[in-house]
């Protein structure tokens, strides 16, 4: 019998050939099954869960979560955004038994300005830290934007880690517990030599049938599947957790509209699934994962956000003006052709792209129920939805907007320099916490390739 959260599965490929007019999840493509009348149709996130063989994350565990915690689950979590999971309810036993574990996000830069999309593992991890009080780490997969885009100079790509990570600290996060690094920039013998423990476990074959690479691809691109990984394992960063820390880690997937938000979604679930596998070989701490729903362009449900349609997205830069056109302008509505149509059949809150975005941006439930049901009943129009819409988004990305301008050089150099004085007291802390894991876990195994396995 599989694990809790793992697959039955034997082949850790993404996702099988789908049949004409299914919908198709995998690591390079995202997009919904088309109905009957041509049209694309939402992903049904349930098939998702059979699919890749992960648990829903259920009224039971949100009850044990409240019940342990004390505190009610976020937003994310009533209304089902992150809602499947692989061994959650293993992080729910550490922090029960006060074993010690952290959690690990990312964010590829791809561009000097980050999207609202891009906030919602931020904020979801900056929650799970104020709530638990454990580390975070975050890496800035500059590399590999440098490795898959080909027209990215290396120069660019460390100008926008640079950049993000201001961003991200904007988010609040605790200088005394997050870990910001830029693969291009922190490299060092831990990481690497933990970097090359898991390369010698994945052939080529593996890495081109879980993530579709082809022979004309450079060479980095297959290798890069073990940076990603390395971070799910404490041991990558003894000046965190002190040396041979073999804590749990928790990582939270999320995704925008099909372009990749590292870490990201369930259709990237190959790339820790192979992460897993790779875990049990090492004797390592398989990492746990929670994964999200998809969050949409502006033009609707299985659109892409493009760097070159700055209207297909609201951005951390955008000024209120720019907001609120772009959603008021360009938001897709699911509402009638006219007002009068509207209120005899009402709105389709399900491809509203503005209601969409108060699902992840609202924090009051009740209101979010009433927009839902009036704008069904055909009282709410759709500017009345996108004006709120613009509110709401207006006063996330502000509150972001006015902590940047306190960033400095400074305070990024606090969150990102292994050597200072708030990293040494994370290690003495850490190292303390972990002494009886390491008493108890098995020391990483030096191991050859072999064929991995999706139940993991």
């Amino acid at each position: 019998m599989a694990s809790d959260g793992d697959s039955p599965a034997t082949a850790p490929a993404a996702a099988a050939q789908p049949h004409p007019h299914e919908q198709t999840v995998t690591p390079w493509e995202v997009q919904g099954a088309e109905g009957v009348d041509g049209r694309l149709q939402a992903i049904d996130y349930t098939l998702l869960i059979k699919h890749f063989g992960t648990r829903p994350i259920d009224a039971a565990l949100l009850a044990r979560f409240e019940r342990l915690t004390g505190v009610a689950p976020h937003r994310f979590l009533r209304r089902g955004i992150f809602f499947s999971h692989r061994e959650l309810s293993h992080i729910l036993d550490c922090h029960e038994q006060g074993k010690p574990w952290y959690l690990y996000t990312g964010r590829g830069p791809s561009s000097g300005a980050m999207h609202v999309g891009h906030m919602v593992p931020f904020i979801f991890c900056k929650w799970l830290q104020d709530v638990f009080h454990v580390p975070l780490v975050i890496q800035l997969t500059d590399d590999e934007k440098f490795l898959f885009k080909q027209e990215l100079k290396m120069d660019a790509a460390l100008r926008f880690a640079n950049e993000n990570a201001k961003d991200i600290i904007a988010f609040g996060f605790d200088p005394a517990n997050t870990f910001i690094f830029s693969n291009l920039s922190y490299m060092n013998p831990d990481f690497y030599q933990n970097v090359v423990r898991i390369q010698k476990c994945i052939t080529t074959s593996t890495s081109k049938a879980a993530f579709g690479f082809k022979d004309m691809d450079n060479v980095g691109k297959l290798a890069f599947v073990a940076v990603q990984a390395c971070p799910a394992f404490s041991s990558t960063f003894p000046h965190v957790f002190g040396p041979k820390s073999n804590a749990h880690c928790l990582t939270p997937y999320f995704i925008a509209n099909g372009a990749v938000v590292h870490n990201c979604a369930i259709d990237q679930d190959p790339y820790f699934r192979l992460t897993r596998d790779v875990a049990a070989r090492l004797k390592l701490r398989k990492p746990a994962l929670v994964h999200s729903k998809f969050f949409p362009a502006l033009q609707g449900h299985g659109t892409k956000m493009s760097a070159s349609d700055p209207n297909s997205a609201v951005y951390l830069s955008d000024t209120p003006a720019q907001i609120k056109n772009k959603i008021r302008k360009h938001a897709f509505s699911g509402g009638q052709v006219s007002r009068e149509e509207h209120a005899r059949l009402g709105g389709n809150p399900d491809v509203d792209v503005a209601y969409a975005y108060l699902t992840f941006f609202l924090d009051d439930d009740a209101e979010l129920a009433d927009l839902e049901a009036r704008y069904r009943q055909g009282t709410l129009t759709t500017g009345e939805m996108k004006d709120r819409c613009v509110a709401v988004v207006g006063d996330v990305v502000g509150a972001v907007q006015a902590r940047r301008k306190t960033v400095t050089d400074g305070t990024l150099q606090a969150f990102t320099t292994a050597a200072s004085a708030e990293a040494a007291a994370r290690a003495a802390r850490h190292a303390a916490e972990n002494a009886e894991a390491v008493e108890t876990a098995p020391a990483a195994a030096e191991t050859t390739a072999a064929p991995a396995s999706a139940a993991s």
